[in-house]
This record gives C-alpha cells, sequence and structure tokens, in this order.
C-alpha cells in the first residue's frame, strides 16, 4: 500500500479505531495526529502501526507547508468533544479554524477530507435530515460543528477532490475510557455494574418516563465501515448522517449490559421490570445543568447516506452492546490477571 493517509484524534476513541481499521487493509503509512496532554490516550495506539506521530500544535502548520508530501487521504476526527465546554473562542478555534485550514490546504493539493461532524448540529430539532431548517444546536459544540458543515457545502461545487463530513450520534465502544464523563452510557453502565452491582439512567425528564430518552445509539465499529466505504468511493461528497437509523431508550442499553455480562456468567437473563425489582437499574434525578441542553430523541435518517449508495448495515443495542461488553470483559480480565 503506498497511499500516505493522516489521521488526526488518532489517539482518541473513533481515530484510533480508523487506524485499526485502516491497518487490517494494510495500510500503515500513517501520520498519527494528536494531543497526548491526556497521557492514557497512548493505549489507543499501542498496537496500531503508524509510520509517525505528530503533536497536533506541530502538525497544523507543517502540513499547510506541504512538509508531508503527497498525502491520498486526511480522516478528520481531531476535536474538542466535550459538549458542557463553555469557552467558545476554544471550542471555535478547536473545531472550526482548524478544520477549515485543512480543507483550504486540501483544496490546493487535491487531498481528499474525510471529517467527524456530530448530530449535536441539530439540538432542538426533532427531524435529522441533513438539511439547514432542521439545524438547531444547543450549545457550543453543535455551533462549532455546524459551521464547519455550512462551509463545507458552500465549498462541494468547487473542490476536485472529496470532502465528506459524518454526523456521528451516540457511539460507543472500544477506546473510548479516556473520556471520562463523555464516555458512552454503554461504558459507564459497564463499569457501574461491575463495580457495584447496578446501573444508573437518568430518570423522568422532557415528557419522556425514567430512562426511556431515546437515542440513536451506533456501535463504532459500524462508523469506521462508514469511513471506509467513503474511502472506496472518492467519487462521493457531502454531509451525512453516521447513525444506525433506529432510536432505542437508555433503557435498552441497561439491559443489554446487564444481560451480556450475565450471560458470560452463565445467568439467565432479566427483564427490565426484574432489573428494577431487584434494584440493579437505579434511576437518579435528571442533572439541573443539563436541562434546556440535552436531546431526548435522535435518530438519524439515512436517506442521504443511502442515496450516496453506502449500503453498511448497522447493529442494534442488543448485537453491538454484547459485542462491547464482551470486549470490556476482556480487557477487564487481562488487566486483573496481568496486576
Amino acid at each position: 500500500m503506498s497511499k500516505r493517509i493522516i489521521v488526526t484524534g488518532a489517539a482518541g476513541f473513533i481515530g484510533s479505531n480508523i487506524v485499526q481499521g485502516l491497518n487490517r487493509r494494510g495500510y500503515t503509512d500513517i501520520i498519527a495526529v494528536d494531543n497526548l496532554a491526556n497521557a492514557d490516550k497512548f493505549h489507543n495506539l499501542v498496537d496500531l502501526k503508524i509510520s509517525d506521530y505528530l503533536d497536533k500544535k506541530d502538525f497544523y502548520e507543517a502540513f499547510l507547508e506541504g512538509q508531508f508530501g503527497d498525502v491520498e487521504a486526511i480522516f478528520h476526527e481531531g476535536a474538542c468533544s466535550n459538549t458542557m465546554e463553555q469557552d467558545g473562542s476554544y471550542m471555535l478555534a478547536n473545531n472550526y479554524t482548524t478544520s477549515k485550514s485543512l480543507l483550504d490546504r486540501c483544496a490546493q493539493t487535491g487531498t481528499r477530507l474525510l471529517y467527524a461532524s456530530s448530530a449535536a448540529t441539530y439540538g432542538a430539532s426533532e427531524i435529522f435530515v441533513e438539511e439547514p431548517q432542521y439545524e438547531r444546536p444547543l450549545n457550543v459544540y453543535g455551533y462549532s460543528k455546524l459551521l464547519f458543515d455550512q462551509i463545507v457545502r458552500q465549498v462541494i461545487p468547487t473542490m476536485k477532490s472529496q470532502v465528506a463530513g459524518f454526523r456521528y450520534f451516540n457511539v460507543y465502544g472500544p477506546n473510548e475510557q479516556h473520556k471520562g464523563k463523555m464516555a458512552s452510557v454503554a461504558y459507564h453502565n459497564f463499569n457501574q455494574f461491575a463495580a457495584n452491582g447496578k446501573v444508573k439512567l437518568f430518570g423522568a425528564y422532557d415528557g419522556c418516563k425514567a430512562g426511556e430518552q431515546q437515542r440513536d445509539f451506533v456501535f463504532v465499529n459500524d462508523v469506521v465501515a462508514v469511513n471506509l466505504w467513503f474511502f472506496d468511493h472518492p467519487d462521493r461528497s457531502g454531509v451525512f448522517n453516521l447513525g444506525s437509523g433506529r432510536a432505542q431508550p437508555f433503557n435498552d442499553i441497561a439491559i443489554a449490559v446487564v444481560n451480556s455480562v450475565r450471560m458470560i456468567n452463565g445467568l439467565p437473563a432479566l427483564t427490565l421490570e426484574q432489573l428494577i425489582s431487584e434494584e440493579i437499574v437505579e434511576y437518579i434525578p435528571f442533572p439541573d445543568s443539563l436541562k434546556g441542553k440535552y436531546q431526548s430523541f435522535t435518530r438519524a435518517d439515512l436517506t442521504g447516506l443511502r442515496s450516496a449508495g453506502c449500503d453498511v448495515e448497522f447493529s442494534d443495542v442488543a448485537k453491538g452492546v454484547s459485542d462491547y461488553v464482551r470486549f470490556l470483559h476482556k480487557s477487564q480480565s487481562t488487566t486483573k490477571n496481568g496486576s
């Protein structure tokens, strides 16, 4: 494989999984870009094959100066993804300004750009179609992603190379352990259950019963598959939803986590009613800090993705979370045995 590829956010959750997916195809001339101020992220790079690593503070200027030669494509996953971040200047510098500089350079060089957008661009909307009238971000993170999407839409007609943005919905899966509070509910539920035999979900809010807020949960393996599908189809450009196309309640996550662990331990599955009656599922008051800033319902409309020809099939919560729990259980067992 002679194609040189750059992955920003390569030590992060989705970025490291994309590098892994590229490695499986035989690509190793990969320049990994990230910020290891959170040093624990290095674990996500240990088993990956890359040709170089650069800190993000050194990368952008070097790329603009053409120091990396002929680059086939950039998977731009690097961003500030903390939806609670209140410093708008910091957020826009990370998520908009740097992205725009990459786009400008890619327009000059013909490098393809596949980048991470977000379902946070929809915010308060109840319709999740990639059209401006449905884009109502609730926080500056969502706005920073929307602002770049708007620029992409403007320049695509003039671009000679591919630009594809993916509005990630609620992604879960391996390599998210460094994200802290921003990690998926599946990750937190697994660790809660391992620690004290219980899982915690938000109580009633926004007209939803306890644990019944619904999100489009998408397994990271499927996110990688879509990114690589577009990598294989350089003539497809645009801004696309990337979710499962299903809206499932948080209760489904808790059920899948607990029953997957029980299955591993040779125990029978329990219904939600049983989980509640046995106090395995615990509902906590909805946080005041999230009120008015929270999406109680999301579901990706996949019309645009399918119209582009992408035929990737998405796991539902029962399948994806079960696979993820087996990964987490194996990792936990390996850590215990190693210590």
